[in-house]
């Protein structure tokens, strides 16, 4: 089953229809974003009482590192520390997993599944692989329930060279300075409603084009790298996900969100050649993960459940396959 929206081509209240955004449009779209939940409450505060806390059982083996710091005050905003947490006896023998969250800030489980696999399920991992998660990559967009950072740019178009976002760069040398070979990438995201009622209209009008609706699916799905799918790993994520929540279905064209169908709830992106955050290591073994919270057939803790499962799954694959 696949949900569509009823409505057609609206047009986005910022800037002409047809035509691209210049900065004073950029401007508007910037005011009237509002500050709907607090980085520091929900992300920061739960990962220093994890590693941070004399008594917390992580901290003798997990560590928390202030990465980089955005700095949006010429914007009017504020400064934000970027947290990674990382394996403090790096074992060179061990395969290196990367997870990221909260590349694309609006989507909350890719955030709190990764703050409840660090706080639930990372101990039971921490013998056997090297770990580096950046849990929110994007926290203006966190706190504004965005997709953008504050100048208009998708951070997860923006994983290249001389990268225009400072969320995509920030990541990117950090993760250049821990390793140089990572063996499995997790990236943590959803797909949601306002993906067709906000998101793409807004994205349509700064780039001067007609927003094209498109079916969102209805469950859970997996977009791995057409560069490397690894159809057998996909497949064993898709089977441990399915205990935890439900798998979308083709839409009757038999594609995902306007992608071919390549097995039950997975689609493939070439990762690199589009910018994505699953595209920044050259790891065997790559997904992201889409989630669907607007589902009357999910909660929001199923979603963080989901999110939760896949790295485990993962992790799993890996270490019984060998990197």
């Amino acid at each position: 089953m696949t949900k569509s929206s009823t409505l057609n081509h609206p047009v986005y209240p910022i800037g002409t229809p047809g035509i691209a955004w210049e900065s004073l449009e950029k401007a508007a779209w910037l005011a009237i974003q509002q500050r709907k939940r607090n980085y520091w409450d929900e992300v920061v505060s739960p990962l220093t009482a994890l590693l941070l806390d004399r008594d917390s059982p992580l901290a003798d083996w997990a560590e928390l590192v202030e990465y980089a710091e955005l700095d949006y005050q010429p914007q009017g905003l504020a400064q934000y520390p970027l947290f990674a947490v990382r394996s403090r006896n790096w074992q060179a023998h061990r395969p290196t997993v990367l997870v990221t969250g909260g590349v694309h800030g609006y989507e909350t489980s890719g955030v709190q599944g990764a703050l409840q696999f660090i706080a639930h399920k990372l101990s039971h991992y921490q013998s056997s692989v090297n770990f580096i998660i950046l849990p929110c990559i994007s926290p203006w967009a966190y706190e504004t329930i965005n997709r953008w950072n504050p100048l208009a740019i998708d951070p997860n178009r923006a994983f290249v060279e001389h990268s225009p976002a400072a969320e995509s760069a920030a990541a990117m040398a950090f993760i250049r300075q821990q390793t140089q070979k990572v063996a499995l990438h997790i990236d943590l995201h959803e797909t949601t409603d306002t993906d067709n009622s906000e998101f793409g209209p807004a994205k349509a009008a700064r780039d001067g084009l007609v927003f094209e609706y498109h079916d969102i699916p209805d469950g859970f799905y997996l977009v791995g790298d057409s560069e490397k799918p690894q159809p057998e790993f996909q497949r064993a994520l898709i089977s441990a996900v399915s205990q935890v929540t439900h798998i979308a279905a083709a839409d009757d064209a038999g594609c995902l969100i306007g992608e071919p169908l390549q097995q039950l709830g997975v689609i493939n992106y070439a990762k690199k050649a589009l910018g994505l955050c699953g595209g920044l290591t050259d790891a065997m073994y790559v997904t992201t993960t889409e989630v669907y919270p607007d589902s009357t057939n999910a909660t929001a803790e199923q979603c963080n459940r989901a999110q939760v499962a896949t790295i485990c799954a993962a992790i799993e694959y890996v270490l019984q396959h060998g990197d």
